[in-house]
């Protein structure tokens, strides 16, 4: 029955309707291929010589004898330098994510639940430095740090990238609209002090929101290339400041490098992808606590 009515309303659609329907289908198709195809030439690039990757089929598949051949070029890089921007882009993500976790879910909390003095300007002041670009910030930061003698140490890039107010806001949102007070009261009304409504009855309720926060920080702080290149050097850089040495080093890109090594297109196609792989990978993992934690605040109770 179902399917003899929508069969008896397609043919009810007009010329306008069908032209109309074709175009959308259109569109959406044009901007699938502009979106996914560069993708599928990444993926594929690795795996052909630089030859290859010039003159044969952008979408062909090269070998898997090739691609290990790249993987082994990227990781003899400057005896393994890779590895080392890998772990140190790792190190710094995830030392961040943890003092972004515990200064902004306490933080949102008591923006959203407890009552006290300057909780009106401390949330406008939030919402302020939200809208303020990262790159506006650099600056002071940057002087901050030199100040304080931390240019060079892992801190320079840990401490700013623990910096992140639009945790805070998100958590404030969600525990404003998506937990209930009266559970909270009623707990406090059975003896319950802040500290223990806080972790054992609004934190686990928090678990959206914790994923939320977590991922937008650790891609944010995985990203971020301005900040490390500015506080940090040599074996201390990350992976997204590595990738620009890397390039440095492409005679397509830099005709004028003189180093011995000299990395090829593939190579650095695989390279970047490597570099995406840890955001990808976490993003799999948690898409179902991510959407959880979009959709929690979307009514209030």
């Amino acid at each position: 029955m179902t399917d003899h009515t929508t069969r008896r309303r397609r043919a009810m659609l007009t010329p306008a309707q069908w032209i109309g329907r074709a175009v959308v289908a259109l569109v959406l198709a044009v901007f699938a291929a502009f979106f996914i195809l560069p993708i599928i030439w990444l993926i594929l690039a690795p795996t052909k010589t630089n030859n290859e990757l010039l003159l044969s089929g952008p979408f062909s598949f090269g070998s898997l004898d090739q691609l290990a051949a790249n993987w082994n070029e990227l990781f003899a890089f400057g005896g393994g330098v890779f590895a080392t921007w890998l772990g140190n882009s790792a190190f710094y993500s995830f030392a961040a994510l943890a003092i972004t976790l515990l200064v902004s879910i306490p933080a949102g909390y008591a923006l959203a639940l407890i009552e006290f003095k300057g909780r009106r300007l401390l949330l406008v002041t939030t919402l302020i430095v939200m809208l303020i670009p990262n790159t506006a910030l650099v600056l002071p930061i940057f002087l901050e740090l030199s100040a304080a003698k931390l240019i060079g140490s892992p801190l320079a890039v840990i401490l700013p990238f623990s910096f992140f107010p639009f945790g805070v806001y998100l958590t404030y949102i969600y525990f404003s609209t998506a937990v209930s007070r009266d559970l909270l009261n009623a707990a406090r009304i059975d003896g319950a002090g802040e500290l223990r409504v806080f972790g054992q009855v609004a934190m686990p309720l928090a678990t959206p929101v914790i994923a939320l926060v977590g991922f937008f920080s650790f891609v944010g702080n995985w990203n971020n290339y301005f900040l490390p290149f500015l506080v940090v050097g040599g074996q201390k850089i990350p992976v997204q400041v590595g990738l620009s040495n890397l390039l440095a080093n492409v005679p397509a890109f830099n005709p004028t490098t003189a180093t011995s090594i000299v990395i090829q297109l593939p190579t650095l196609a695989l390279a970047t992808l490597l570099s995406v792989a840890p955001i990808l990978i976490i993003f799999l993992f948690a898409q179902r606590f991510l959407v959880e934690g979009m959709t929690a605040g979307g009514t209030k109770e």
